[in-house]
């Protein structure tokens, strides 16, 4: 009677995560904050945003990229939209708050990956440098992170260093600005967008 052979270890690209501290293992120092809310939100050194979430799809299996996208966390000069426009407007603190696992700067990218399998979620977060307003590109990682970076780029003003082609999606080519910067003028009179209304 011939014994059954020996299953194989998993190949590491099978393997998936299950908990918070295999995210932790896996990227060990290029984690900056961390906090866990539904999903653990982690943030990386912005030096390690690409090779985190390499690292992320390869060794832990989140191979469904779910979105990216930027966050300003400058508060807006214009207000608030439950202030009331007939009273004068409040005193501002223009104090910068990150949200959750924090930040350095004004401007943060960040991506949610998956795994199809345990249906575990991670978002990371880098910090966008303030002077240069790049972080390297993650399309090679992630296909679907392609036109996330185009539009991020669009409204945003953030580059995708290696991204091949960031040109607007929804915006004329001349158009001036980034609009979901908080400090973008909200009357449309202020754009260059040429309207006949």
């Amino acid at each position: 009677m011939s014994s059954a052979p020996e299953a194989a270890a998993p190949p590491a690209h099978a393997r998936h995560i299950t908990s918070v501290a295999d995210v932790e293992a896996a990227l060990g120092d290029r984690i900056v904050e961390k906090f866990f809310k539904d999903d653990q939100w982690i943030r990386v050194r912005t030096d390690a945003w690409r090779s985190s979430l390499e690292i992320l799809r390869d060794r832990l299996g989140l191979t469904y990229f779910c979105f990216l996208s930027a966050i300003d966390w400058l508060p807006s000069p214009y207000g608030r939209g439950e202030d009331d426009p007939t009273e004068p407007a409040p005193e501002r603190d223009a104090t910068v708050r990150p949200g959750y696992a924090g930040g350095a700067t004004r401007m943060q990218v960040f991506a949610r990956v998956a795994s199809p399998v345990s249906h575990v979620g991670v978002i990371v977060k880098a910090d966008v440098p303030d002077d240069t307003m790049t972080v390297a590109s993650v399309a090679s990682v992630y296909a679907g992170a392609n036109w996330h970076e185009r539009e991020t780029h669009e409204m945003y003003g953030i580059r995708f260093d290696g991204h091949p082609d960031l040109r607007n999606l929804y915006l004329p080519v001349d158009f001036e600005g980034h609009p979901l910067r908080k400090d973008f003028p909200l009357d449309r009179k202020s754009t260059r967008l040429n309207s006949s209304h």
